[in-house]
């Protein structure tokens, strides 16, 4: 345990501790026993240290947390140190006390404790950090619906392996699994079956490593038991021909009507790969049209930059953008992105015939055409914003424009079995994005020169279609 000294810690001298390799701790000199431990992830928090009952080197030495900065001030957490302290010097043993508390702990009042301060990511490369709200959100779900049903009550240190094997069965043939109506147009619906069963124990596994960092328990009993954390490899993806099929059910709905935004969406997830929320959640900002690049801000991975095709360059060039909004995509209403494409999928996954595919197979597929096609691993991890550190490893030095080249040879075959005509078409130039502007803003006039520039244009497009069909004979 890392150990430096300062004169007082104040808030400059918080703000001024930086993340080491290993945890380390800054003792206060004004009040002993006082200090802020820092972690590699740069999370600080204020800790008292103290040996129980006053004693000497040999008595028990306890470490108690205060609070951690952001949440308190260095002043604010300088007075509950005190009067921890205090309590200390007294003869009481404040540490020990809720460390006893802790071991009582039920696995309801775990999940309450872990939602509070466990909620972390606890490996890669964004150890330490907050888990994402969405990811959080999921996870606490499963907790309070599976485990507190059938485990709640029991302590949590008398949880043992085999709980955890007759809990896994359980969730498994759908003991909690539940449909309740619990407002108005508001239902919760909890789902059994092996995949709840899986990730619910993973979700599990991680609640006990918490409750062991925090030694509320000895040992994690998730693993010692005989039950199945992981998932299944998928291996579903498309074929052109069923990239074919996908293409032409978007098209067809289209043309009934249904919103634009929520078919572009579904375009990009397969002309990128991109993960549901990054095309649907995405920014202008972070579209580098000069570059051929998406600068994701906050991915699952965190920041990350992947390159684009021509395909979707295209494509992203030719929507409007909104006023007032910093989305490509934005909620009809509100200030959020839109986010109704749940039922515009399901009506093309019917409509194309391809059941059970989900926005996430066209991130496989979009893979699996890279490799195919013999595109480099490495190149492939690029396009998909791979943050696997093996893979990372590979590709971690490889310049963008190689990576591009590949997205670019990628995402041609998918776009020209997406939509073969649209295939064709390159993207525009920064005249020809102003030009089109610009024809937009004149079709909306009533004028005669609006009517007879359309008429042109309609004699313009009738010629070049005729050209084109004389030059197919």
């Amino acid at each position: 345990m890392g150990a430096r000294s300062q004169n007082s810690l104040t808030k400059r001298t918080v703000d001024a501790a930086h993340p080491a390799d290993k945890r380390y701790h800054i003792w206060d000199n004004d009040l002993r026993g006082f200090g802020l431990r820092i972690e590699p992830s740069g999370i600080k928090t204020f800790v008292t240290k103290y040996r129980v009952g006053g004693g000497g080197r040999n008595a028990p030495q306890r470490i108690q947390t205060v609070g951690r900065y952001g949440t308190l001030t260095p002043e604010e957490a300088r007075r509950k140190a005190k009067a921890i302290l205090g309590s200390v010097a007294a003869g009481a043993d404040p540490a020990g006390d809720l460390a006893a508390r802790r071991r009582e702990m039920t696995m309801a009042a775990l999940i309450d404790f872990y939602e509070e301060h466990g909620c972390v990511v606890q490996r890669g490369k964004r150890i330490g950090e907050p888990m994402k709200p969405l990811t959080k959100a999921y996870t606490l779900g499963r907790l309070r619906h599976h485990v507190i049903p059938l485990l709640g009550n029991r302590r949590a240190k008398d949880v043992t392996s085999g709980d955890i094997e007759r809990f896994a069965a359980d969730v498994l043939v759908g003991k909690t699994a539940k449909n309740e109506k619990v407002g108005p147009r508001k239902r919760i619906i909890v789902k059994g079956g092996p995949g709840a069963s899986r990730k619910v124990v993973r979700d599990l596994s991680a609640v006990f490593s918490f409750a062991k960092r925090s030694e509320i328990v000895e040992r994690n009993p998730v693993e010692n038991a005989a039950v199945r954390k992981t998932d299944g490899q998928k291996t579903r993806f498309l074929t052109l021909e069923e990239v074919g099929q996908l293409g032409r059910a978007l098209d067809e709905l289209e043309a009934e009507g249904t919103n634009l935004k929520a078919i572009n969406i579904a375009r990009l997830w397969a002309l990128t790969g991109c993960r549901r929320n990054e095309i649907a959640g995405l920014k202008w900002t972070e579209v580098d049209f000069e570059s051929g690049m998406l600068v994701l801000e906050d991915s699952k991975t965190g920041h990350s930059v992947r390159p684009l095709g021509t395909a979707a360059l295209t494509l992203l060039q030719q929507i409007e953008r909104t006023e007032d909004s910093e989305f490509v995509f934005p909620a009809d209403t509100g200030e959020v992105h839109f986010q109704v494409t749940k039922t515009p999928w399901a009506r093309a996954i019917r409509k194309a015939e391809l059941p059970g595919v989900t926005p996430h197979t066209l991130r496989h597929t979009i893979g699996s055409t890279a490799i195919s096609t013999g595109e480099a691993i490495a190149l492939t991890g690029a396009i998909l914003g791979h943050s696997n550190p093996r893979s990372t490893a590979i590709y971690a030095h490889i310049q963008h424009e190689p990576s591009r080249r590949a997205a670019n040879r990628v995402s041609k075959k998918i776009a020209a079995a997406l939509s073969p005509k649209a295939a064709l078409a390159g993207p525009l130039s920064l005249e020809d994005q102003k030009l089109l502007q610009a024809l937009k803003s004149r079709f909306g006039k009533a004028d005669t020169s609006a009517v007879k520039l359309r008429e042109a244009i309609a004699v313009l497009i009738e010629q070049s279609a005729s050209v084109q069909d004389a030059t197919d004979v």
